[in-house]
């Protein structure tokens, strides 16, 4: 693990030594993680190559992060694409900044909260609510930074409104958005973020068979990398994210695959 030494103080993995990089993924966390977090996710990005920043913030509101984000993509070695990761209230974080900082190539959003508020008392139920997966399970236990209870703040009362007006507030109307989400999540709707966002950007739906609000570090936590590489692979063929795995009955016709006409 990286710890930059800029004021934007993220934390970051790097692609392998003599490997060229092949885009930026920023993840900006949900309530109460920390970079420790994503250390699963981010070792597994980075050993494909993509180059991981974790961007600290304290909600969508953070009066702060845009100008962090901006920092960040100001530097001409960060490698493109460059796309938001945001989980949970960072997934809100993502889509406003999307709007508003200029730069962002794609969006990817995991576990959005709706504005119903989870039946959370105690630090079993938190776990039980955020995954089934033992080592992440573990990591959450272990973390000191991590914030317990966090689940119960009450930002989902407002979520519903955070995440209408993040994609009113002009979110590129060709911005490529990936949505995942817990088909087992007993925190939050995959309905609300789906309508949200339903006429917004070059939308994919991912739901994810029985996993919990932290979809990214759930039992599934391989199968939801792989989804997130290949949309970054499609990404960065094109922003009309090409279909690169299908089936033998739905190959698209030769003239729309990239790079079609230079054969």
């Amino acid at each position: 693990m990286t710890i930059l030494s800029t004021p934007i103080t993220p934390t970051g993995w790097q692609e392998p030594e003599g490997v060229a990089a092949r885009g930026t993924v920023i993840v900006l966390p949900g309530r109460g993680e920390t970079a420790a977090t994503y250390g699963r996710l981010g070792r597994r990005l980075a050993a494909d190559a993509y180059r991981v920043r974790v961007l600290p913030h304290t909600g969508p509101a953070d009066p702060v992060v845009a100008e962090r984000l901006r920092r960040l993509l100001a530097d001409p070695a960060l490698p493109s694409p460059r796309v938001l990761l945001g989980s949970d209230t960072g997934a809100l974080t993502a889509l406003r900044l999307a709007a508003g900082v200029s730069g962002i190539q794609a969006v990817v959003v995991a576990g959005t909260p709706d504005s119903s508020t989870p039946a959370i008392t105690t630090w079993q139920e938190e776990l039980d609510a955020r995954t089934s997966c033992p080592t992440h399970r573990r990591v959450l236990a272990d973390d000191a930074g991590f914030r317990r209870g966090a689940l119960t703040d009450p930002a989902p009362a407002g979520a519903a409104v955070d995440l209408s007006s993040a994609t009113s507030a002009g979110l590129p109307p060709d911005l490529p958005i990936l949505v995942l989400h817990g088909g087992a999540d007993p925190v939050s709707s995959v309905t609300a973020v789906r309508t949200a966002l339903a006429g917004a950007g070059r939308l994919r739906v991912a739901v994810v068979e029985g996993a919990h609000h932290d979809v990214l570090n759930d039992v599934s936590h391989r199968s939801v990398a792989a989804t997130l590489v290949l949309f970054l692979e499609s990404l960065r063929l094109d922003p009309s994210l090409p279909v690169i795995v299908h089936g033998p009955d739905d190959r698209p016709d030769s003239d729309d695959r990239p790079g079609a006409e230079e054969r």
